[in-house]
């Protein structure tokens, strides 16, 4: 039997404005398995990132969680103080950060700045058995232990990349969320700490969420992917079923406009239209006014996030373009 690390059950979060309530996570709901890596894609301001913040709790001050679950081994952490929260944070759930230069501090080593964690969560630990567990998640990660006590910018950017998810694995966390891991790197970089990644991934047994809008990057690590769309997740199912069989007409026109080295030239097909405002979303379905399927339901009416067969769970009046 499957254990869950991570259950979130219905979560909407919004950004409170001047003008308004933006809906940036709306009824979202899915789970991640003890040793799976699930991946979260769509275009920039789908909610993915959002996602991710409201999942440690670290939400800025105009946000606020209006509703739902978000379940840590069986935890609801949602009506937690931030005090609490503290204690499930790097221990149960940690994040490896968009840009790594911004996530550390300048002015303290790197090893000063791991061992921060470890002593909050892991003060069973010696001084030497936290130095050689530091040693350690060096070697992991592929990164020289004796460079340790330099300073962030004294690293290169795939050093600094690798030293924040050194970081995240300090206190052995049951998940681990992935925000854009690789954004800024060169090619040969990110595959070679993406295969480091899910190395650690598998050996550790942990639980992951890749957060990326490179479909490239998702395919490579995730069993199951999840697609967003303007605060909603309208599509999840296995990588190879989101890949090759693609039933929401959001996901097929992503499909459609990522170029493949194999199999026969296809021409890319270009997405229509920009995503809603989500201070306004359109009523019915989100998607619908770019939606070359769209109906008058469409228009009227949002579609239940519902099980298609063999696990594929879309939000769709038209499923793979039926009408």
């Amino acid at each position: 039997m499957t254990e869950k690390v991570l259950a979130v059950n219905d979560l909407t979060m919004h950004y409170m404005t001047r003008k308004g309530p933006v809906f940036a996570v709306d009824g979202v709901t899915f789970h991640v398995d003890r040793g799976e890596a699930i991946g979260l894609v769509g275009e920039s301001g789908c909610g993915k990132t959002s996602i991710a913040i409201s999942l440690l709790k670290l939400l800025p001050n105009n946000a606020k969680i209006l509703n739902g679950e978000i379940r840590i081994n069986d935890t609801d952490v949602v009506p937690l103080t931030d005090s609490e929260m503290n204690k499930y944070r790097w221990k149960n759930i940690s994040m490896v950060f968009q840009a790594a230069m911004n996530s550390m501090n300048p002015v303290y080593t790197v090893e000063e700045q791991i061992l921060e964690a470890m002593r909050e969560h892991m003060a069973h630990l010696s001084d030497k058995e936290m130095d050689e567990k530091i040693d350690h998640l060096f070697t992991l990660v592929g990164l020289d232990p004796t460079l340790k006590d330099q300073y962030p910018h004294q690293y290169s950017g795939g050093m600094r990349q690798r030293a924040v998810i050194a970081m995240a694995l300090s206190c052995d966390p049951d998940i681990i969320i992935a925000d854009e891991p690789t954004t800024a790197l060169d090619v040969i970089v990110q595959d070679a700490i993406l295969k480091r990644v899910r190395e650690i991934q598998i050996e550790l047994n942990m639980a992951m969420i890749y957060i990326s809008h490179d479909i490239a990057v998702i395919a490579e690590v995730s069993k199951r992917v999840g697609v967003m769309y303007a605060g909603k997740l309208v599509e999840m199912a296995s990588t190879e079923a989101i890949f090759h069989r693609p039933i929401h007409p959001y996901t097929m026109a992503l499909m459609s406009s990522f170029p493949s080295i194999v199999g026969e030239k296809a021409d890319l097909v270009t997405l229509a239209g920009e995503p809603p405002d989500l201070l306004n979303p359109p009523p019915g379905c989100r998607f619908h006014p770019r939606c070359p399927y769209a109906t008058e339901i469409c228009h009227e009416q949002e579609p239940e996030f519902k099980d298609h067969g063999a696990d594929h769970f879309a939000a769709c009046w038209h499923p793979g373009g039926e009408k």
